[in-house]
């Protein structure tokens, strides 16, 4: 595991997390020293926290509360081809942690939900702090992290997703399929190809994946579609139709649409967004002023 400080802006801190391990290295316990939400990039790993098991794919959001111990997993990773994976991390002091928390009697209560399923507004976000570490974009990632806990605040307000008991052979099916989709998800994918690819019925396939990782195969492939979209967007000169196909979209107006139901902005607003035109991201992401 190679952890680097990518920036550090008062009480906040973005690191750049890169682990190689594989299923035959043994996992350690950690511990959190800060309030944490890292961005999965690549790759997948099991996470497990106060006698809970997650599994992360890429676009997924890792959720660590200070203090608490966790265990990072890596059973299912291929024992060739690529492997590891790699995460966009930030981290926050307990003021802001609070502030972006539960509220009421459990300040922090949301920081122990564990981890998000890839979601929309998550990975956009994320996308565009992306952009600014790689230097396509001069949007300030301490604007970006409080964007994304912001995002986290609303999501958690939300009825926690309801736990199915799932086999250890499910799980390995899901994750197996979210590495498959990413890696064609510009390819015209349907389930029953997905399904056969990782060896069960479609039926069965939709269930378990959804239980496993929260979101339906279909809503993984378009929000891969759209990370890989939004990165091109702010760091490249294509066009937008030529991204449009490129990513997987049948058309430019599904993929016009889509975009923007998801970001809250056309693909040539968050074109002049990533170029540093703050008052976009203001007013369309309703983030605080840093003033």
């Amino acid at each position: 595991m190679s952890a680097r400080l990518v920036s550090q802006y008062g009480s906040i801190s973005v690191f750049d997390f890169r682990c190689s391990a594989g299923p035959s290295d043994i996992p350690f316990v950690e511990r959190f020293d800060r309030f944490v939400l890292s961005y999965v990039r690549r790759g997948t790993f099991g996470y497990r926290t106060r006698g809970r098991h997650f599994e992360l794919v890429a676009g997924s959001l890792l959720v660590g509360h200070a203090g608490d111990e966790f265990l990072c997993t890596h059973e299912h990773t291929p024992s060739g081809g690529q492997g590891g994976d790699e995460c966009l991390s930030f981290h926050f002091g307990p003021e802001l942690a609070e502030a972006f928390g539960g509220g009421g009697s459990s300040p922090f209560a949301s920081w122990r939900v564990g981890s998000l399923p890839p979601l929309s507004p998550l990975m956009i976000t994320a996308e565009l702090a992306q952009a600014a570490v790689s230097g396509a974009s001069d949007l300030g990632l301490d604007e970006l992290a409080l964007g994304l806990a912001a995002h986290f605040r609303d999501l958690v307000g939300r009825p926690e997703r309801r736990s199915f008991a799932v086999s250890a052979r499910d799980r390995r099916r899901a994750v197996l399929a979210a590495r498959f989709l990413e890696a064609h998800s510009s390819e015209d994918l349907d389930l029953e190809r997905t399904a056969r690819e990782v060896g069960t019925s479609p039926f069965h396939f939709l269930r378990s994946f959804a239980r496993v990782l929260g979101v339906t195969p279909h809503q993984y492939l378009v929000r891969l579609r759209l990370r890989r979209a939004a990165r091109r967007l702010a760091e490249g000169s294509s066009s937008i139709t030529d991204i449009a196909f490129d990513v997987g979209f049948g058309d430019l107006s599904n993929f016009v649409h889509t975009f923007h139901r998801a970001a809250g902005l056309t693909p040539r607003e968050f074109r002049r967004l990533s170029r540093g035109e703050r008052k976009i991201f203001q007013d369309r992401l309703a983030l605080p002023s840093l003033a």
